[in-house]
């Protein structure tokens, strides 16, 4: 599958002695703030959409939070391998096809292509591999094979399940109670209720064929892949195991990324399955998370049809660290619109205050766990300045480089 075309990033000068910050991230798994240690090359996997519906500012948020560590590891040299999956078959898009008398198929292309310019638009850097679970199904039945020939996987009727016992390892990337986890699987998707299992908190990997539902003939039998597998399998047969960033939103943390993880531990017998577990906060609307079930949507297509500029937008997603959960609010959008005007006006400046400690200071607050309201009062605080006053004739240009390679706003 194609993603979507990247965006120009440019080269930033090297700062004195070739030393730039260390990227630090909070990692779920640890509770800690770290250091994202990684070689010449980054792998770092962040879980897609399911095509159902437009792409909304929760989903943007997460993929602009991305895109960030991507900046900041480039801004490195470091070669970045990023995957995401997109979840091209699942119960909410044959749910929505039905409800609407639409081939499924056709949905989830609209909507892919839909997101694809989204992205595109708020100059999301794209992934390298972006795998869709159709085209995936072959590579998740020889898993799921192989899970079968371990007693890891086991029937329950038609639909085939995953043992959460299989690594002696579930739990450890959420930290939550079993209590919680039996909430939260019957919240997001899971079956807890299902009778037959060995476990109630056990994940179905490969779904028996139902009537009127899209099933593939495969060794396991006919069926469709499980959520959870799909992401494991894409992510180990293109990254490794104990690759080093799985991303997403919060409330990806339980079920999705424990048991993925714990999918992919057990087929490989090795831990961990990723290094980092790094996860963004929710964008919220009227004091409730802003989803597809709850209506409550504010979507990126639409504010562009409406003729906001995708570059305020991101600047809104930006005014706010990406960990918190935050709220979505008519305010938020303008104060992005005068910013965006403020920095334009001032990098159109003749002269401007100090570029290269500018941009040394941005540096430092992104490798900082992505401190980004800490970077747009920096720029804010040069903008103000180069409109009243300014010395260096280089400033101007390197604001708006900086800017562009660092936060994704083009100027």
């Amino acid at each position: 599958m194609d993603a979507w075309p990247a965006c120009d990033v440019p080269l930033l000068p090297a700062p004195e002695g070739e030393r730039r910050p260390r990227l630090k991230l909070h990692d779920t798994a640890s509770g800690e703030v770290r250091e994202i240690a990684v070689d010449e090359t980054a792998r770092m996997y962040v879980c897609g959409i399911t095509p159902y519906d437009a792409t909304h500012l929760g989903h943007a948020a997460t993929y602009v939070a991305f895109d960030l560590v991507q900046r900041v590891w480039r801004d490195q040299g470091i070669d970045v391998h990023y995957v995401q999956n997109v979840t091209d078959v699942d119960d909410p898009l044959l749910e929505r096809a039905a409800h609407t008398g639409e081939s499924w198929v056709i949905l989830a292309q609209r909507e892919i292509d839909l997101f694809r310019d989204d992205m595109a638009a708020l100059r999301v850097l794209p992934p390298t591999g972006y795998v869709g679970a159709v085209e995936a199904v072959p590579e998740i039945t020889d898993a799921i094979q192989r899970l079968l020939e371990e007693d890891i996987a086991y029937p329950v009727g038609d639909d085939l399940y995953f043992d959460v016992t299989a690594t002696g390892r579930f739990g450890d990337v959420s930290h939550v109670e079993r209590a919680e986890m039996m909430e939260l699987s019957a919240a997001r998707g899971g079956d807890p209720q299902t009778a037959g299992k060995r476990d109630p908190l056990d994940s179905l990997l490969w779904r028996g064929q139902r009537h009127g539902e899209p099933y593939w003939d495969t060794p396991v039998g006919r069926g469709r892949p499980g959520w959870h597998v799909e992401c494991a399998v894409i992510a180990l047969n293109r990254l490794g195991v104990d690759f080093d960033l799985q991303g997403g939103g919060s409330d990806l943390v339980f079920p999705h990324h424990e048991h993925s993880a714990a999918t992919a531990e057990a087929l490989t017998g090795k831990h961990p399955f990723a290094k980092n577990y790094v996860h963004a906060g929710m964008i919220g609307l009227d004091g409730e998370k802003m989803s597809k079930s709850r209506g409550n949507l504010v979507l990126v297509s639409k504010l562009r049809a409406a003729g906001v500029d995708p570059m305020a937008i991101r600047l809104a997603l930006l005014d706010g660290h990406y960990r918190a959960d935050r709220e979505w609010t008519g305010g938020r959008l303008g104060k992005a619109e005068a910013r965006l005007a403020r920095w334009r006006a001032a990098a159109a400046q003749e002269t401007g205050p100090d570029g290269a400690a500018l941009l040394a200071r941005l540096r430092e607050r992104l490798a900082d766990d992505l401190d980004t309201p800490g970077a747009l009062a920096l720029a804010d605080e040069w903008a103000q300045a180069a409109l009243s006053s300014g010395e260096d004739a280089d400033a101007p240009k390197l604001f708006r480089t900086a800017v562009d390679a660092l936060l994704g706003v083009a100027l």
